[in-house]
Parts: structure tokens; sequence; C-alpha cells
């Protein structure tokens, strides 16, 4: 047999039939379908601590000339990229908003992989259209609680659309404004529209400067993205309550009106459900009055904190949010579905069209193709994954989930606090807090406001970014850290570690150990020391 017919065989193979079933790839299935966790704890080991290192294992930039056997290639997977990978089902990960997620999904995807649906069009999703469909109405009506009469009507509708399915927040947000910029500068008189003329011709057919946005400071910065792409310009961002967690009304307002005073109008309002470094809910029931009042459109980003209404407990945090015109949702967040699953879902059904495109050999006009109304064209059935989270779990065991997640999140709290080393910096809304490592005597001086505290706190900062590096490499657990503004230092940002409670593993004997660990790594670590004589001197200068 030649090299070439040799090469059509082995392709011809990878394509009909697995190799034999003790190749490592297939050991590796086995693994993974026996015991996820414990294949993960075995085999992400880090065995490079730090990312150049790692980038020495990617280093070459030429494709492989030959095909090589699957079995071959899953060990050095399984040697270069999984030992080295991150282990977000450990329970003591806990720095972002990753989890561990149900066994099951690990089935789907392979169900999802080998059906290999493209939802751009429904010639080739027959089925998983209307199984989208059918997820975008249970979230719509998990937010909006409409009528059974609603939901009949526009569901499967060719000419409306509940929502969207997108890769995850950023795009969802995306599509939100998108639509909203579309609706605000819709055709009138002889202008077509912004979506046929552009934002030049709108604004002189709207006889307006600019267009804005108002969100605040802790707004994801897929908003930037956001107004960059719709062109829009980020300097037309609008930041108020910089100096608090959420949005003050009375503020937007006003702000809102001395913008649209200057000749421009208001595109949005956001309001932000769970912000992703502290996870506050803005008051979204009385933006939505001061959206009403400026005459704009009202966004809620609860990509983070949606999930938060399956709660019947704490449901009530988001109050408001079902007057938003759009809401964004990830479900590869607090409902525990693999990247990438996000959504934006719209309160009026038609709202969708102000962005409808067509092409003559897919989505032509009354087709039910989803891509007509969604900003990405191919893209898997992830919605999939969602409608099966939704059955296995169901509403009560996601309100299990999210409640067990905040209470854990309090207790941490109280953890902090009682701890006379650590300072409890924002309070947890959801399931996100922050805090420093902070010694009582730090503490203490800090709090007795006699002096200015920018030095001590550029000191603390170099500590806890040191402890955060060295307990991230150790490996045995993970917090982030961010830098925050907040009222006690008004004229500074501090840093902190970010903590993020949603893995349903993590118990509160984990959380105790991430502490004591940062308190022995902290004792270790030269800064302390030069934080420390930073206090004698300001001592040695008070007396």
């Amino acid at each position: 047999m030649s090299n070439a017919e040799a090469s059509l065989e082995h392709l011809f193979r990878v394509f009909t039939m697995p190799e034999h079933k003790d190749s490592t790839l297939s050991q590796i299935e086995q693994h993974l379908s026996d015991n996820l966790s414990d294949f993960l704890s075995r085999h992400v080991v880090a065995k490079r601590t730090s990312l150049e290192e790692i980038e020495q294992d990617f280093n070459d930039p030429h494709l492989p000339s030959q095909p090589e056997f699957v079995s071959t290639h899953a060990e050095h997977l399984l040697e270069k990229l999984v030992t080295n990978s991150v282990n977000t089902y450990a329970p003591t990960f806990i720095g972002h908003m990753t989890s561990a997620l149900p066994y099951f999904h690990l089935s789907l995807a392979k169900l999802l992989v080998g059906l290999n649906q493209n939802l751009v069009k429904i010639e080739t999703s027959k089925a998983f259209t209307p199984l989208e469909r059918q997820v975008l109405g249970m979230m719509h009506n998990l937010v909006y609680e409409q009528s059974d009469t609603f939901y009949a009507n526009h569901l499967h509708s060719a000419v409306h659309s509940l929502g969207a399915f997108c890769s995850g927040g950023t795009l969802a947000n995306v599509t939100a404004l998108w639509v909203a910029r579309n609706t605000k500068l819709a055709a009138r008189g002889d202008f077509k529209g912004v979506s046929k003329e552009g934002l030049v011709a709108a604004y002189k057919a709207y006889n307006i400067n600019n267009l804005g946005l108002i969100c605040s400071k802790r707004g994801h910065y897929s908003l930037g993205k956001t107004v960059d792409l719709l062109g829009i310009g980020r300097t037309n961002i609008l930041h108020a309550s910089v100096d608090s967690h959420t949005l003050d009304p009375k503020e937007v307002l006003a702000l809102g009106k001395a913008y649209q005073a200057q000749g421009n109008d208001l595109l949005a309002i956001v309001g932000v459900a769970g912000t992703t470094e502290t996870g506050h809910i803005d008051p979204l029931d009385e933006l939505a009055d001061v959206a009403q009042e400026l005459g704009c459109w009202f966004h809620v980003d609860a990509a983070w904190g949606g999930a938060t209404l399956f709660s019947d407990t704490y449901k009530p945090l988001l109050k408001g949010i079902e007057r938003a015109d759009s809401v964004t949702l990830d479900a590869h967040k607090q409902m525990y579905v693999p990247m990438g699953a996000g959504m934006t879902l719209f309160k009026d059904p038609a709202a969708s069209t102000a962005v409808r495109h067509h092409a003559q050999y897919i989505l032509r006009k009354g087709s039910k193709d989803l891509g007509s109304t969604t900003l990405e064209g191919s893209r898997n059935g992830m919605a999939m994954m969602v409608y099966s989270s939704l059955h296995v779990l169901g509403k009560s065991g996601y309100q299990l989930l999210i409640d067990q997640s905040i209470q854990k999140a309090k207790l941490f709290a109280e953890m902090i606090n009682r701890h006379p080393d650590f300072e409890l910096i924002t309070e947890p809304t959801l399931s996100l807090l922050t805090y420093r490592y902070c010694p009582a005597r730090v503490q203490t001086v800090l709090q007795s406001g006699e002096y200015d505290t920018h030095v001590i706190n550029e000191n603390l900062d170099s500590l806890i970014k040191a402890i955060q590096k060295q307990q991230r490499e150790a490996g045995k657990s993970f917090v982030s850290r961010t830098r925050l503004g907040i009222n006690a230092y008004p004229n500074e940002c501090i840093t902190v570690f970010r903590v993020v409670i949603a893995n349903p593993l993590t118990t509160v004997a984990h959380l105790n150990d991430i502490l004591e660990e940062q308190v022995k790594i902290a004792s270790k670590v030269p800064l302390l020391n030069t934080l420390m004589t930073c206090i004698e001197s300001v001592d040695h200068v008070t007396a």
C-alpha cells in the first residue's frame, strides 16, 4: 500500500470508526465518565508553574505535515494541555464565575458534537430550532411572566422572537443594544433607518449631536465594546454613581437630562443585576422609571445574577427586571451549563425585527431561521444543554443551588469579620464578596483617621498581590483579585481578594482552609515586614 493510500485510509477511519478501545483517548473518555472530579484532581497538576513555561509547549507555528494516530495525539494533549489546565471543578477554586458541572453534560456534549447542528438556519437544525425557541420562552417566562396566550402566539412565530442565544454575555449585551439602537434610530420621513443609512444620516434625521448610554462604573467591560461596535463611541458612556457600587436613580435622571439638554439623546440606561466584581444589584425598578421619563431603552445585564430568579427567597432582589426592554443572561454561570451559553431576551417579541436580515439561500422572509435576528451566524445547539439542565435540575433544584451559594457567601463573610487579620470590603448581596488581608494592628491604625492612609494601602496592595499570586501558583486553591474604590478611601483604589461562591462542592471547611493558607503565605512574604515597618514609622511620627 502506497503512502498516499495509507494516509487516505487513516483519514477515512478517523471519520468512521474509533481506534481500538484501549487507546489513550478511550481511556480518558472512560475516566471522565466514571469520575470527572477524580480524573481532574489526578491529571490537572500544574506541571508548569508559569505561563511562559506553558507557552514553550505551544511555540511551534508550523502546520503538522502528516496525520497522526488519535491515541498519539491524545497522549500529547494529556501531557501538554490537560496537566496545565485550570481545575475549575476543584471546590477551592472560588476566584471566578466558572464552576463544576453536573456529570450528565459530558454525555450530552458528545451528542451535541455528534449531531453537529447549525442553528443559523432551520435546514440544518430542524428539531434544534423549535427546542431553542422553547428554551428562550422558558427563560422569557422566568423574567417577564407573561400569559400562556402570549407564549402560544409568539413562541414559534416566524415574525417574532423572544430573544437570541449567544456565545456569552458580551454578545448578548451587544445584541440587546444593537436592537435598541436600530429601534431608537428607526426609519422616519425620508430617512430609511440607521441600519440602511448609517449613524451620520441618523443623527441628522433625528437632529442630535450624539447618542449616549448611562451605566455605573461597575458596568461590564462589554458595554465599552458595544458602543465601539455600534459606532456610538466610548466617550458617550456616561458613568453615574462613580463612588458607589450601584446606580443612584436621581443622579441618573439628572445626568440624562443634562446630556439631552446639550443636543444629545440617550440610547439606554443599563442596570446591572450582579456586578462582575462585587455582585451588587442596581435599583432596577427605580431605573425603569427613569428610563421611561428620559424616553430611552432600559437594559438589564443579568449575566451573573439572572439565575437568582429561580429562588423564591432571593428573587425580590431583582424587583423591576420584568420592566426591562431587554435582559442578558448567562446559562454557563449559575445555571451550570458548559461554556458558552448566553442569551438576550426581549420584552417585546417584535423588537428584534429592528435587526432582521435576510438572504436568498437562507434566512428567507417568512422562514423561522434563527440567524435572521442573531448577530452570530453559524453556531452550535447549546440550547440543548440549557433545555436538559432545566429538566434534570428543575426550578426547585436551581433554587436550592442559588440559596446555598448565597448562604455560604454570607457565612464566609462572617468568618472574615471574625478573623482579626482580615477585612471584609464588600458584603455579599449575591454570592460574591471582596476582602483583604489586613493585620489587626494595621486595621487599628487605618481606622484612627489621624493620618494619610495612602502609603499604608500601597503596602497592603503589594502584599495582597503577592499572596494571591503565591496561592494561585501553589495550586491548592484560587481566589482572584481586583481594585476597588470604596467610601473609606475616597481618593484611591485598593487591591482586594475577590471570591465567587458558585461550586456546590465548596464547603465551609474549604473556605476556612483558604483563609488559613493566606495567613500562612502572608507570614512568609517579606512584604509583610515592609508593611509592619511602615506602621511602626507611623506610630513613631504620631507619638
